[in-house]
């Protein structure tokens, strides 16, 4: 899986993935983090997801990263915004109030970019990544991140062998065994979905769950 599927996805518009509404789950649980008004949030893997805007809505900085320039036009567009752009070291570099967007390559972000990035939420982006590709998200994306850094993780746990990725199936033993001992991992909620996604039923997958977590990144 490379660069070249993702954006062959977005071309086509297949992009299933993306909702049409904020994330019920973002909506319940983001506000136990406790963050500061001001403060940053790392958005991986972003898309033109709703719940960007819906972060800033909140009082936060949000910084998106998008490999998709499409994505990242059509969030700007449906949102009504017209940002400043600038071409940097990590991509072309999107501004609009309080939201900023990179498009570019995700593992490419440096500890300087992220230094003040004192939340992340991640709702797509692990899940979005084969088994192959996890470590390496996690080795480097996270590991840049700061002490300190809190965040919600939101995942999907179905028999893998069910149904060909993506998204994948990330249960709790991969989430700790990825991100512990760097980071407080606690599971907040699990729950039952497959009645509500028509997409995994037709694909003949006989459980699905998601879960979310919440992390603290330690010192």
């Amino acid at each position: 899986m490379d660069a070249a599927f993702w954006h062959q996805r977005w071309q086509e518009g297949r992009i299933g993935f993306h909702r049409s509404e904020v994330m019920p789950l973002l909506e319940r649980h983001w506000p136990s983090l406790d963050l500061p008004a001001g403060s940053r949030v790392l958005v991986p893997l972003a898309g033109k997801t709703l719940d960007m805007a819906w972060l800033a809505a909140q009082g936060h900085r949000v910084l998106g990263v998008e490999l998709s320039q499409l994505a990242v036009e059509q969030f700007f567009a449906e949102h009504a915004l017209q940002p400043e752009i600038e071409d940097t070291c990590h991509g072309r570099h999107y501004r609009a109030g309080d939201i900023e967007m990179i498009c570019g390559d995700a593992f490419a972000l440096d500890r300087e970019l992220l230094a003040d990035c004192v939340g992340v939420y991640d709702r797509a982006a692990l899940i979005a990544l084969p088994t192959e590709l996890r470590q390496r998200y996690v080795g480097t994306i996270y590991a840049r991140l700061p002490a300190g850094c809190r965040g919600l993780l939101i995942t999907l746990e179905y028999p893998q062998h069910e149904k060909d990725g993506p998204p994948f199936s990330v249960d709790e033993t991969e989430v700790r065994r990825l991100l512990e001992p760097d980071w407080e991992v606690g599971l907040i909620e699990r729950r039952d979905i497959l009645a509500q996604e028509s997409s995994f039923q037709a694909d003949g997958v006989t459980a699905l769950r998601t879960a979310v977590y919440r992390l603290e990144k330690r010192d």
